[in-house]
């Protein structure tokens, strides 16, 4: 049987409308033996980084277990040279461990004995369990394993096509637009992906964010791009029997694509009476052309399945989401339906429906997959520049000035002089850092930042630092220095200071790890004396342990959004962004949703709702999901599973299901990302009701593993009352 690769998939993060979370989809999807699976969410690619990082986790497992196997191969080795029966030897260790069991608390040198014992019995024990003591049982194991291809993770998007240009706004007919399927083949089609995303939501969004075919074309190169479902432009054109306009839209596409342009086959069988059975004919005329047609301009087909639900048992939960997402009721007769077959299927599946009729659209679909690259969409931080006075010096100066050499020693040394690493490891963090160009800009802010710390430190401390003073000063630029981080602490302290001398906005006087930094004291970051109050810098930042620098800002409610402003002004409007965040149903909130599109009586649908626990904390490590919590701290809910009333039962029953789907989205509370550049080359960006300013696609928890560096802009009421009440006192 030939294999397959899902090519068209909608995840959660297609909002009210995908019910499949991410980790589901690709766990099926490996269980299955599919070399890779692609996540295409409408418009939006708002999943991507969690797609990525969960196909990566995944992937390596499989090296680390690899890993294993040949440290127990090599031992085992070592063992049968030292002794010609193992299995013997494992039975006397195990005798050996348990006489030391008896005294291992003895005294210390006895519990290190029984420790050391303990871990060669369950070296060899593994030995045993995984090759059987057999070496050649060893190398045919690793071998199998280094055989097995990672995963493959294809990023993509479902993007909506306007019908004339993205900038056209009126009326219906600029609404929504054709779908089309865009997939990134390497790191520069992810960085075109995203820009055309982005561009969709900032400037095309009208009811959904568009693009349109100027910037397809503009953005094409290193995507492949599929004629998508009922909804893309050349089904559309065959349905309606236009097909001219369906001809001139494959020339287009593939005069744009050439060989990376494949039309799309789908084909979804209703099989239960309340489904949408009207898209099957459809699909069965449109595959009639688009054989046709493959044939006609050389382009070739893969069959795909419009994926919104894992399995098919969630057919009847995401009918329900359905309902939720266009505000119908189940039983409503005009109603959107689904067919009902949108489920991740086999490949087993797949071949059932194609393996006869399209045996070559399957195989595309993993040749497709081939083509994919594998490549990282991390980054190393990627600091902002911050624009330093020309009377200070420019960076081209410190180019000519400074030999590479002064810098290796600069970076790699203490804040004494001192060695304090090797060649190797100092070549290694140089290359850490963004190798010895990005040293010259990272040097110069690093002085820039040490001549502002001192004047602040002549403010605070007087004319004459004390011994003590200029040793932790000295050490924490040091720090900050040959970390990368000084021009973090540039732009915060500009903002501060803005906010303070320019803008009359109230500032905290600092919170968290940040109170640490003498640094951020005479900076003004922070009013509270580290050094007097004994405060430890390491626990802001610490070399041994590798993190940005996190530096939490308060301000007066009203005065937070005056410092954004000062930040665009200043960086520019599309290098300045607030973070998403995403809405999940909880189970108090999925009982009600799901109530309320089965008609379930008010009465009993608040009931069941205020029998959920208001604190809700599963046990994760073991297992356990929010509905088991909650049917163990409330037993009369469990009850209700069996409840005779049918319209309870499945209350339950698909709320179950629903729970921890994303509802909504919504605007970090204080993060804020400034970027070098336009942030759309970094991240996908997107538009939010509650923002004042774009926003990008990834969560907080990822924005900087791609580069992006994210600050805490905190508006304080309680600021606000002090300000307020200060200037009452003032006025009497």
């Amino acid at each position: 049987m030939s294999k397959f690769v899902h090519l068209h998939v909608h995840s959660q993060y297609s909002i009210l409308d995908g019910q499949a979370s991410i980790q589901r989809l690709v766990d099926k999807a490996m269980a299955d033996g599919q070399p890779g699976i692609a996540v295409t969410d409408h418009g939006d690619m708002f999943g991507i980084k969690e797609f990525y990082n969960y196909v990566k986790k995944q992937n390596g497992k499989k090296h680390d277990k690899i890993k294993t196997l040949k440290k127990l191969s090599a031992g085992l080795d070592k063992l049968l040279a030292e002794c010609g029966d193992p299995a013997a030897h494992l039975k006397q260790l195990k005798e050996e461990l348990a006489t030391l069991d008896g005294r291992k608390n003895d005294s210390p040198e006895d519990a290190e004995a029984y420790a050391a014992a303990r871990a060669r019995v369950d070296d060899v024990e593994s030995m045993q369990k995984e090759f059987g003591f057999d070496p050649a049982a060893a190398q045919e194991k690793i071998a199998k394993l280094e055989a097995v291809p990672d995963f493959k993770p294809i990023i993509g998007c479902e993007v909506y096509v306007a019908r004339r240009r993205l900038q056209d706004k009126e009326g219906k007919q600029d609404q929504s637009g054709y779908h089309l399927i865009l997939l990134a083949k390497n790191l520069k089609g992810y960085h075109n992906l995203i820009k055309i995303v982005s561009k969709a939501w900032t400037d095309g969004f009208y009811m959904r964010p568009r693009t349109d075919r100027t910037e397809i074309e503009k953005y094409h190169e290193g995507l492949i791009c599929c004629s998508a479902c009922l909804a893309g432009e050349v089904p559309r054109a065959i349905t309606a029997g236009d097909l001219e306009k369906a001809e001139e839209s494959i020339r287009w596409h593939k005069g744009v694509f050439g060989d990376d342009y494949y039309l799309e086959l789908q084909l979804h069988k209703a099989t239960v009476e309340r489904a949408n059975h009207e898209a099957y004919p459809m699909q069965l005329e449109v595959n009639r052309h688009l054989r046709e047609l493959s044939a006609k301009y050389g382009v070739r087909m893969v069959c795909t399945n419009d994926v919104h639900f894992v399995d098919e048992e969630n057919a009847e939960a995401h009918d329900r989401l359905i309902c939720l997402s266009t505000g119908k009721d189940l039983d409503d007769p005009k109603r959107m339906l689904y067919s009902k077959q949108e489920w991740l299927k086999t490949t087993a599946e797949i071949a059932s429906i194609f393996g006869e009729s399209d045996p070559e659209a399957m195989a595309t679909t993993v040749d497709i997959c081939n083509q994919i690259e594998f490549y990282s969409i991390d980054h190393a931080p990627i600091m902002p520049n911050f624009e330093i006075p020309k009377e200070f010096g420019t960076e081209e100066e410190y180019r000519a000035r400074i030999t590479e050499q002064e810098l290796y020693d600069e970076f790699t040394r203490d804040e004494h002089g001192n060695v304090v690493m090797s060649e190797e490891e100092g070549r290694k963090k140089i290359e850490k850092l963004g190798g010895y160009d990005k040293l010259y800009r990272i040097k110069f802010e690093a002085d820039y930042l040490a001549k502002l710390t001192m004047e602040g430190a002549h403010r605070r401390y007087g004319e004459h630092l004390t011994e003590e003073q200029q040793e932790r000063l000295k050490f924490e630029l040091h720090i900050m220095k040959t970390m990368g981080f000084p021009g973090y602490f540039l732009i915060v302290q500009d903002f501060i200071r803005a906010a303070r001398e320019e803008l009359d906005v109230s500032v905290g006087p600092g919170r968290g790890s940040a109170a640490g930094s003498a640094v951020a004291y005479c900076l003004g970051i922070t009013q509270i004396d580290p050094i007097a109050y004994d405060l430890l810098f390491e626990r802001f930042l610490n070399p041994e342990r590798i993190s940005l620098p996190d530096v939490d800002v308060d301000f007066d409610e009203d005065g937070r959004a005056d410092v954004l402003r000062y930040c665009v002004q200043k960086y520019g409007q599309k290098r300045v962004a607030q973070i998403v965040t995403f809405g999940t149903m909880a189970p108090k909130m999925a009982i009600k949703d799901v109530a309320r599109v089965q008609k379930l009586a008010l009465s009993e649908s608040d009931r069941l709702s205020k029998l959920v626990p208001d604190k809700i904390t599963p046990d994760k490590k073991h297992g356990e999901t929010p509905f088991d919590f909650v049917y163990k701290e409330s037993p009369e809910l469990a009850a209700e599973r069996e409840s005779p009333n049918q319209l309870i039962r499945n209350t339950l029953k698909y709320a179950e299901k629903l729970e921890g789907s994303i509802r909504q989205t919504g605007v970090h509370a204080c993060g804020v990302i400034i970027g070098q550049d336009d942030l759309e080359k970094f991240a996908p960006m997107a538009i939010a009701k509650d923002a004042e300013l774009n926003v990008v696609e990834f969560e907080g928890k990822e924005v900087e593993s791609v580069g992006l560096i994210k600050m805490d802009f905190l508006g304080l009421r309680t600021l606000s009352i002090i300000k307020d009440a200060v200037e009452n006192v003032k006025a009497v």
